[in-house]
């Protein structure tokens, strides 16, 4: 059997509560919940809503949830870990690697459920997939092999790529930007396409890496999904249109605010599949016994009004996959 059919299938069995719905929550515990995000920023909060719902459609809608907002900075990122875990909360919610790293240093007791870690065993987070054995527990987002689903969709919508830049962050991205690498230049390999490993670390690198594109077309570029992706999206977007170069993202935010395309796993739908995880913690059961989950929505969203500006034709069986089409 497969491993995402393995972790999906006791998952599935997971999913069922062990503890009784009729027992009362306790009004005075306390959650807390650390985000890439800047405290203004609209889809952080916007992912933090989520999150609240969630809890109040299963009862907890008068618990105190602790938020704070990392904004991108990796020294803020550890002090805010210190203050949630020094305020001691019943749970902590961690988005992404670079909110749980932090969190899992400065607690081993805290019940912690992230989103996001895309190799939690390998980073010593958890023991195992299935019983994870420690104080955290929660659920993967993204896996190598999306590298090359990535690559297949925007050589699907621009036939003649000649090259495609993953743009990784090595001090944000997990395993320092290889987690994708491998399977990123497999793949273009297969597609007859350059693979360029961009790395960059500011918005100036951001900069120079799509003029650089813009000026050797056809070439397009893939951004892996990360908190430094997340905080300088908007400036990603806006580069990517002024050098016209195609580009393709994890995260169906980017799309909607200006991308060409996203191809990934809901957050959305995880972060709600996480507060179903800090309700069943909350009344009783242990992290170390909930299995690690894999994602299980997938969303292409694609943006036609990018796609005329760039001038791309995109196929009709390509836009009938399309799980929304902005126009």
């Amino acid at each position: 059997m497969r491993r995402r059919e393995f972790i999906g299938l006791i998952g599935g069995a997971a999913a069922c509560p062990v503890i009784a719905r009729a027992q009362q929550p306790n009004r005075n515990r306390r959650v807390g919940a650390l985000w890439p995000f800047a405290e203004g920023n609209p889809e952080g909060q916007a992912q933090f809503t989520t999150f609240r719902q969630g809890l109040r459609e299963l009862g907890w809608g008068e618990v105190q949830v602790e938020g704070r907002w990392g904004g991108g900075d990796v020294e803020r990122t550890r002090a805010h870990a210190a203050e949630l875990v020094a305020l001691s909360p019943d749970v902590i919610f961690a988005y992404f690697n670079a909110q749980l790293g932090p969190l899992a240093s400065a607690t081993r007791t805290i019940p912690i459920v992230f989103v996001g870690a895309s190799d939690p065993v390998g980073a010593g987070y958890v023991a195992s997939m299935s019983r994870p054995g420690g104080n955290i527990t929660g659920f993967t987002l993204y896996e190598p092999t999306l590298a090359g689903k990535w690559l297949g969709v925007l050589k699907e919508v621009t036939p003649g790529l000649a090259r495609v830049a993953l743009l990784i962050n090595p001090d944000t991205a997990i395993l320092r930007g290889t987690f994708y690498s491998k399977e990123f230049e497999v793949a273009a390999t297969s597609f007859g396409i350059e693979p360029v490993i961009a790395k960059v670390f500011s918005a100036a690198d951001i900069e120079a890496t799509m003029r650089s594109l813009g000026k050797q077309p056809p070439s397009g570029i893939i951004v892996a999904p990360d908190t430094f992706s997340e905080i300088n999206g908007d400036l990603i977007v806006a580069l990517a249109a002024e050098h016209r170069v195609p580009a393709v993202y994890a995260i169906s935010r980017f799309a909607k605010r200006g991308g060409l395309m996203s191809y990934g796993p809901s957050t959305t739908d995880a972060i709600k599949r996480a507060a179903a995880y800090v309700d069943r913690i909350l009344r009783g059961e242990k992290p170390a016994e909930l299995p690690v989950q894999a994602p299980v929505k997938f969303d292409l969203v694609v943006n036609t009004k990018v796609a005329k500006a760039l001038g791309l034709t995109l196929p009709e069986s390509f836009l009938l996959r399309a799980d929304e089409v902005m126009e």
